[in-house]
């Protein structure tokens, strides 16, 4: 993936939203705040309850006191299952495919399964998570055989990883999810085929992971 994508995402520089945005250093539970002007903009353009979850995220991310990542698998995953609604990329921005940043999801309320993958994933990585132990993961639901996207956590290079799915409120191990097909995962140090059992051995970049790269870039330059 290059050099430029692993510190990209080692680093939380910005987050766009709708010409609002947000420059942070590295993104962790102790540095983390969102600019003041961002959340008066959030509030003007997109409401109260906008400006209510960006400040309950900063919140969860700077209050945080857990002492294992389970307890922040659980946390990062029910605030966004129970504040977002899921919904098309058509019917949110009126493309077939985007990749929005977790504080444009926050201002819209609403995203689809990459979206909730993604803003769970730079969630758990402020609140301490090590990004070793992440992988957003394409699967394939196999009763509507479709392709969705969920996030995994390994404890080990080896362990069974867990999955946090916006589907599903549960978070339960992959064994447990026989619905879902693993195809291949990603986070900043590279992309992997997936399997149930094992991160998968390292496969390189992939085309397939342009709108993460995309995403990145927007992070980075305050482009929507």
């Amino acid at each position: 993936m290059g050099n430029y994508l692993k510190i990209a995402l080692s680093t939380f520089i910005a987050a766009a939203c709708a010409g609002l945005f947000i420059a942070t250093t590295v993104m962790t539970a102790v540095n983390f705040s969102l600019d003041r002007e961002l959340l008066q903009k959030a509030e003007g353009k997109f409401g109260i309850a906008a400006r209510n979850r960006l400040t309950a995220w900063e919140d969860l991310i700077r209050q945080d006191r857990s002492r294992t990542d389970r307890e922040k698998l659980e946390k990062a995953n029910l605030f966004f299952n129970s504040r977002i609604r899921f919904a098309s990329d058509m019917d949110v921005w009126g493309v077939q495919d985007y990749w929005a940043t977790p504080i444009e999801l926050l201002c819209k309320a609403a995203g689809d399964c990459e979206d909730f993958a993604i803003a769970k994933y730079f969630t758990l990585k402020a609140m301490g998570v090590d990004d070793a132990k992440l992988r957003i993961t394409y699967v394939k639901a196999i009763q509507y055989n479709i392709h969705h996207m969920v996030l995994t956590y390994y404890s080990t290079p080896e362990a069974e990883p867990l999955v946090l799915d916006n589907l599903v409120d549960s978070i339960s191990p992959a064994s447990k999810r026989t619905d879902l097909m693993p195809i291949f995962g990603f986070n900043g140090s590279g992309l992997w085929t997936a399997k149930q059992r094992g991160q998968g051995k390292m496969a390189g970049s992939s085309s397939r992971i342009r709108h993460w790269q995309d995403l990145l870039q927007k992070m980075s330059e305050n482009k929507l």
